[in-house]
């Protein structure tokens, strides 16, 4: 039986890096984003290489939602879908996605800010997920009973061992080390945009440390975004794991 793992994120959020420590383990698939090129041709946003990102994959919303019910490509006994909130506009919710054990990934907002400010000219909360992020962990924990597993970003950086093999245990899968280290460079299941967001990532083999210091100073538009996702930020972060150790 597949345990499929559904990962709602935003953007820069270490998000990539989460793909490619997954797809270290021999037991697991990944998948990149599949409702983004849905989301692009549903809204008309004007991200870098949108076209590109239409043509290159399913744009049925239903049909991509079916194809994640089933068995992955490979027939590996997980499957790790890495999912942007913000891309759940159109008739498919997260609620609508059977048979899958779902997780949320945070970062404090100002990062998230200053680093998607470095790949487009407009930021908006919006663009970030972390309201339809809150509003999904809502109804997942109202749904379960409990609260589904929250990472937090900073918290992988800086003991990524400790968080990731909490992780596991909250998905109920065995913890593996490889997935510590990855292979530099692209990645197979890595979507066409690749080339526009993933240099960072493809430069590194592992975790890096986490940021030092504050969070960077942001100019008072830009602040503002991430000031209007703090409560949602907040509100999850009370819920991400942390070392055991």
């Amino acid at each position: 039986m597949t345990l499929r793992i559904a990962m709602w994120s935003g953007p820069r959020n270490i998000s990539t890096a989460m793909m490619r420590s997954f797809s270290s383990r021999p037991d697991c698939f990944v998948s990149d984003e599949p409702f983004y090129g849905a989301f692009l041709k549903e809204t008309g946003a004007d991200h870098p290489m949108a076209a590109q990102v239409i043509a290159s994959m399913e744009t049925d919303w239903q049909k991509v939602a079916e194809t994640l019910a089933g068995d992955p490509p490979d027939g590996s006994p997980i499957w790790y879908q890495k999912h942007m909130a913000h891309h759940m506009v159109g008739p498919i919710a997260p609620d609508d996605l059977e048979g899958m054990t779902h997780a949320f990934l945070i970062r404090e907002p100002a990062r998230m800010v200053a680093s998607y400010a470095k790949k487009r000219e407009t930021v908006t909360a919006e663009d970030l997920g972390l309201r339809l992020q809150r509003e999904f962990f809502d109804r997942e924990c109202q749904r379960l009973g409990h609260a589904p597993p929250v990472i937090e970003s900073a918290y992988v950086l800086a003991e990524p061992a400790g968080v990731l093999s909490q992780l596991c245990w909250a998905l109920g899968i065995g913890w593996d080390p490889a997935m510590l280290r990855w292979r530099g460079g692209p990645h197979p299941q890595d979507g066409v945009w690749a080339s526009h967001w993933y240099g960072h990532v493809e430069a590194s083999t592992g975790f890096e440390p986490v940021e030092p210091g504050d969070p960077p100073r942001l100019e008072q538009e830009l602040q503002a975004v991430a000031d209007a996702c703090m409560d949602d930020y907040l509100h999850l972060s009370r819920f991400a794991l942390r070392s055991a150790q």
